[in-house]
């Protein structure tokens, strides 16, 4: 793909990092990226008209934002694992900071305080410590491996332990269930004992039942999916119901671009229900493609590394591309109702400047762990 872009002889640090990063990745994440801007012109508009902002401005900031991303995305892939792992201590701490800040001052929206205004800006820290945290739980479960006495399980579960209390208190679950799964997938790719393995799971369920029964919020959205009749069909399931109505008229084939109705109605239609306008307007195959899409992304993520000799490596792009996966299908399933509603952004596509940079270097370091490096051995 692209082959001919650069040539081999080409030494500069661009050139040489086109012949030895995942072409085909790269290449796939930006046809994602392209879908997002597509189906932001077919999503936003109606948005952004009832909010009295201007037809475009939605479609605008999403593109604003795939020039930075992108830069990040690349900018990161450049990188060695050795800096890759500092960047992630650095990103990690002043993520930390800024969600303490957020819990303290930041705007609440919907009952929840996730975001910080920094300069005019809105930002979510915690999208930016979601993928750092996979980094660092991976440099300290391969270093357990290298020095059996360096409790580097200990170490990963004390800093996962401190971005789930920061979660929890802003508050946001679905992220929390994210983060915790990615802990647990790195730590079985590490080879924990299953003894071990079925103790975290079990403290999985354990505190997945404790919010079910100490939290209202939770209580409420589960009984609404487990029995839609018990909510208000005009509130609570609002979304839920015009979505699947959505998924309903576009069939097989769509209404066509620009056809769809649903999204008149949806408020979150141009980001966390962006995937209803697409089966509405373009249908389910083309559904399908973008769930191929990123199906592609994540094994392809994890074929670069099955033959890798570095454990850390392993685990961090494990991780990062688990997190990818993960947080797609939980944006698809809450989409069409298979799993209760979750207000998560599908990677790439929906709007969000914050989940947009996080994305971006999330991937850019899968995509600079996953490059060839002949000869060279980064340990450090």
């Amino acid at each position: 793909m692209f082959k001919h872009t650069f040539s081999r002889r080409d030494n500069s640090i661009l050139g040489r990092w086109w012949w030895t990063v995942d072409r085909w990745s790269f290449g796939v994440i930006l046809m994602i990226m392209v879908t997002g801007v597509l189906l932001s012109f077919a999503a936003s508009p109606p948005v952004a008209d009832r909010l009295g902002i201007g037809g475009f401005f939605f479609v605008k900031r999403h593109m604003l934002m795939i020039l930075p991303a992108l830069a990040v995305l690349i900018g990161s892939s450049l990188l060695m694992p050795r800096h890759i792992r500092r960047l992630a201590v650095v990103v990690y701490f002043i993520g930390l900071a800024l969600m303490v800040a957020t819990v303290l001052t930041g705007t609440e929206v919907k009952g929840a305080k996730r975001w910080i205004n920094l300069g005019g800006f809105s930002l979510q820290a915690s999208e930016f410590v979601k993928p750092v945290l996979a980094v660092i739980s991976a440099w300290m479960m391969s270093e357990k491996l290298r020095n059996p006495t360096f409790p580097g399980i200990s170490m990963s579960f004390l800093f996962l332990c401190l971005y789930v209390f920061l979660l929890i208190l802003q508050p946001d679950f679905g992220m929390t269930i994210v983060t915790v799964a990615t802990w647990g997938c790195q730590l079985f790719v590490a080879g924990i004992p299953l003894f071990w393995m079925a103790l975290v799971v079990g403290t999985g369920i354990v505190g997945a039942l404790g919010a079910y029964f100490l939290l209202p919020h939770v209580t409420r959205r589960v009984d609404q999916f487990l029995d839609p009749s018990s909510g208000d069909p005009k509130h609570d399931l609002y979304q839920i119901t015009q979505s699947l109505e959505a998924f309903k008229n576009g069939g097989f084939f769509g209404r066509g671009p620009g056809e769809g109705v649903v999204k008149k109605h949806i408020p979150d239609a141009h980001a966390d229900f962006v995937f209803a306008v697409a089966g509405e307007e373009f249908g389910v195959f083309v559904c399908l493609l973008i769930v191929a899409l990123f199906g592609f992304v994540v094994i392809r993520s994890y074929l670069r590394v099955v033959n890798e000799n570095s454990l850390f490596v392993i685990l961090a792009t494990s991780g990062i591309a688990f997190q990818f996966g993960m947080q797609s299908l939980v944006n698809m399933a809450s989409t069409l109702h298979i799993i209760p509603t979750k207000g998560m952004t599908m990677p790439f596509v929906s709007y969000g400047g914050s989940s947009m940079l996080a994305l971006g270097l999330g991937m850019g370091i899968v995509l600079s762990l996953t490059r060839k490096r002949y000869g060279v051995i980064d340990h450090l």
